[in-house]
C-alpha cells in the first residue's frame, strides 16, 4: 500500500503505473492536470470525453489503480479520488528521416511512465460531498465496480445486437439469391416457350410455301400464254 500525503495528512492509497507509453510526458501532463484532485467518477467522465489520444491510456491506468484499491484494500470506488498523478520521461527512440542533398533529420520518438495514485476521502469530506449532492437533489453514484459492470454489460449487448444484424443481413442475402434463382428459372421457361413458338411458326410457314413442281408448272403456263399472245399479234 502506498502512503499519500494530502495537505498535512498522510493517507493510505493505491497506485498503478503504465510504463513505456508511446507519448511524450508533456502531452500526458496536460491531461493529468485536468483530473488531479478529482473524484474517481468525475475524473473518469473527464477522460471519457477528452479529445486527447493519451486520455484512453490514462483512463486505463486510473481504472487499474481503483481496481487495486477495491481488491487489495477493500475500498469503495465512489469514495476514492486522485491524490497524485504524474508522468515521467522514458527512453527516447532515435530514428532518421532522409532529407534533401543527402542530409538526414533526427526523429525523436518520446515515451513516458504514467503513475496514478488514488486515496480515500476522509469521513468529513464524504459527509460534505453527501450534503452537497443532497442540495442538488442527487446522490453519490454507485460503486466503480458496478459502473464497470454496467459498461461491460452494455458493451456485450451492443455486440450481440451487431451480431444479430449481421446474421439478419446474411439471411436477406440468401433470400435475394433464392429469388434471383427463381427469376432465372422463370426466364429460362419463357425462353423455352418462345423457342417452341418460333419453331411452330417456322413449320407452319414452310407448309404454306408452294412446292418446286407447282412453281415450275405455273412458270410453264405463263410462258405458253405469252407465246400464244405473240402468235396472235
Amino acid at each position: 500500500m502506498t502512503a499519500v500525503t494530502v495537505g498535512a495528512e498522510t493517507r493510505p492509497g493505491s497506485r498503478a503505473v503504465a510504463k513505456y507509453v508511446r507519448s511524450s510526458a508533456y502531452k500526458a501532463r496536460e491531461v493529468l492536470d485536468l483530473v488531479r484532485g478529482k473524484s474517481y467518477p468525475e475524473a473518469r467522465e473527464i477522460l471519457t470525453f477528452s479529445e486527447r489520444r493519451i486520455s484512453d491510456t490514462i483512463a486505463k491506468c486510473l481504472d487499474s489503480a481503483v481496481a487495486n484499491a477495491e481488491h487489495n484494500d477493500e475500498l469503495d470506488g465512489d469514495e476514492l479520488f486522485i491524490a497524485a498523478c504524474y508522468a515521467d520521461e522514458g527512453p527516447t527512440l532515435k530514428r532518421w528521416r532522409p532529407r534533401a542533398r543527402g542530409r538526414a533529420t533526427r526523429i525523436r520518438k518520446r515515451t513516458c511512465h504514467i503513475t496514478v495514485v488514488v486515496a480515500r476521502y476522509s469521513d468529513e469530506e464524504l459527509a460534505a460531498i453527501d450534503a452537497r449532492m443532497a442540495l442538488k437533489g442527487t446522490g453519490r453514484r454507485s460503486s466503480a465496480a458496478e459502473a464497470r459492470r454496467r459498461r461491460v454489460a452494455a458493451s456485450r449487448e451492443r455486440d450481440a445486437e451487431r451480431a444479430e444484424d449481421h446474421d439478419r443481413d446474411h439471411d436477406y442475402d440468401e433470400d435475394d439469391l433464392e429469388a434471383m434463382d427463381d427469376a432465372e428459372l422463370i426466364g429460362d421457361d419463357f425462353e423455352a416457350v418462345e423457342e417452341d413458338d418460333a419453331e411452330a411458326v417456322a413449320e407452319d410457314g414452310s407448309g404454306d410455301q408452294p412446292d418446286a413442281d407447282e412453281t415450275e408448272a405455273v412458270a410453264e403456263t405463263e410462258a405458253d400464254a405469252e407465246e400464244d399472245d405473240e402468235k396472235d399479234s
